[in-house]
């Protein structure tokens, strides 16, 4: 008995009921699940609690263009995050004197060999700062790659063992 027709009848869309098979674009497979107003399933006139529903699904496919895209913005993000991370990082040992600290004691260590040595030469702020965002720019290159490299990868094995078997419950 349908109540899909019937006023007062809620639906939800996108819920997967064992058994229950239709495609919808890209094999995802989507269903319409209805049950009574309430939006809840009907249990019986006795009120016995309803037990948690379990769907295994099976991840056959992963979509390398997405992946990719996914990927891409997530390795960008964490590419900014680095170069802020470096960025803060220098400032805060700036701040503290670690870098004058060592300028000193490698002039007590060297002595006066007439040529002065400082470290901000080698590590200075511009440096740190664009050896990251250099750092970041082929992280975000590799990440990207290798992430849509898996994911072609994932679909071969897949279509050998048939991929990865999820359960999933409803609590």
């Amino acid at each position: 008995m349908s109540t899909a027709g019937q006023p007062g009848a809620a639906t939800r869309t996108g819920v997967s009921t064992p058994g229950a098979s239709t495609s919808g674009q890209g094999g995802a497979s989507t269903t319409t699940v209805t049950s009574g107003t309430s939006g809840l399933p009907n249990h019986s006139a006795t009120g016995a609690r309803a037990t948690a529903r379990r769907v295994k699904l099976t991840v056959s496919r992963v979509d390398p263009w997405s992946v990719m895209k996914m990927s891409f913005l997530v390795s960008v993000a964490i590419g900014i995050a680095g170069v802020v991370l470096m960025a803060v990082l220098w400032l805060i040992l700036s701040g503290m004197g670690v870098f004058a600290d060592i300028n000193r004691t490698v002039d007590s260590v060297v002595g006066n060999s007439g040529s002065k040595f400082d470290l901000m030469d080698y590590i200075g702020f511009g440096r740190v700062v664009s050896l990251s965002i250099v750092i970041g720019v082929i992280d975000v290159i590799l990440m990207t790659a290798i992430a849509t490299l898996g994911a072609f990868l994932y679909n071969v094995c897949s279509s050998l063992v048939g991929g990865l078997q999820l359960t999933l419950t409803d609590d």
